[in-house]
């Protein structure tokens, strides 16, 4: 059980990783473009709210990778694969 545990938080941990390099790709980007609208005080605050704001798609892309981590998951245990073979066959079989 503990394994299943340190698996799982390993899987979303590397998730979280690859969504806060992308969410500060995002701020960059959303930052430079109020920047080039000139936005200043409140336009600026209201504008990268928005620009920041999760898509649908962003949002449904991770709900399937999270739907995904723990199917690979289930499927290791049913496997019994331990330490670092399971982490390998999650991490491949996460990757889309």
């Amino acid at each position: 059980m503990k394994n299943i545990v340190i698996a799982a938080v390993i899987a979303l941990v590397a998730t979280g990783n690859a969504f806060a390099a992308t969410q500060q790709e995002k701020m960059r980007s959303c930052s430079a473009e109020a920047k080039g609208k000139s936005l200043k005080g409140e336009e600026r605050r209201e504008f990268m709210s928005q620009c920041l704001s999760s898509t649908p798609e962003e949002k449904q892309e991770r709900l399937a990778l999270k739907e995904k981590t723990r199917a690979c998951t289930a499927e290791a245990r049913s496997k019994g694969l331990k330490g670092d073979e399971r982490r390998s066959f999650i991490e491949q079989c996460t990757d889309v």
